[in-house]
C-alpha cells in the first residue's frame, strides 16, 4: 500500500509538516508530484469545479498553470485534528497578457490512513495587483 507519511493522527509538528510538503510540491508546478500526494479516488472542490480521481486532479492542473504563469505560493497551517487539515494560504501570478494577482484563500483536507489526501476542498478569490505590489520575487 502507498504510503505518504507523515500519517494521521497529526500532531501539530507533523501538521505543520505535511502543510509544508503540500507548498513545495505546489511551488514545482508539476502535476503528476501535486497529483501524487492524493488518493486515486481523491474528491476535489476547488471553486466552483468539482471532480475525482488523479487524472481529473492532473488535467486541473495542466489547465491551472497554463493560466497562472509565474505561479509562487505560501501555505500556512490553520488547525488540525486528527486526519484532518485546515490551510490558509495566498499565491501570486499572471496571465498572458501581464496582469499580476494575488489569490487568497483557504483549504480543508482530509487524509486517508496512508497519508494520502482523500478530500481537498478549497475557497479561492483573486485580487489583481501591480507587478509593484508583488510579495514573492
Amino acid at each position: 500500500m502507498e504510503t505518504k507519511p507523515p500519517l494521521p493522527p497529526f500532531t501539530e509538528e507533523t501538521a505543520r509538516e505535511k502543510v509544508q510538503m503540500a507548498e513545495n510540491a505546489w511551488n514545482t508546478k508539476d502535476p503528476v508530484k501535486v497529483a501524487g500526494a492524493y488518493t486515486d479516488d481523491c474528491h476535489w472542490r476547488n471553486r466552483a469545479e468539482i471532480f475525482s480521481g488523479r487524472d481529473r486532479i492532473i488535467e486541473f492542473l495542466m489547465r491551472k498553470w497554463e493560466k497562472e504563469l509565474n505561479y509562487r505560493l505560501k501555505k500556512e497551517l490553520w488547525c488540525f485534528t486528527g486526519n484532518r487539515i485546515a490551510v490558509t494560504f495566498r499565491y501570486e501570478w499572471h496571465d498572458d497578457s501581464g496582469q499580476w494577482y494575488r489569490s487568497y484563500g483557504n483549504e480543508l483536507w482530509e487524509f486517508a490512513d496512508n497519508g494520502l489526501m482523500k478530500r481537498r476542498i478549497a475557497s479561492i478569490n483573486d485580487k489583481p495587483i501591480d507587478s509593484m505590489e508583488r510579495e514573492f520575487r
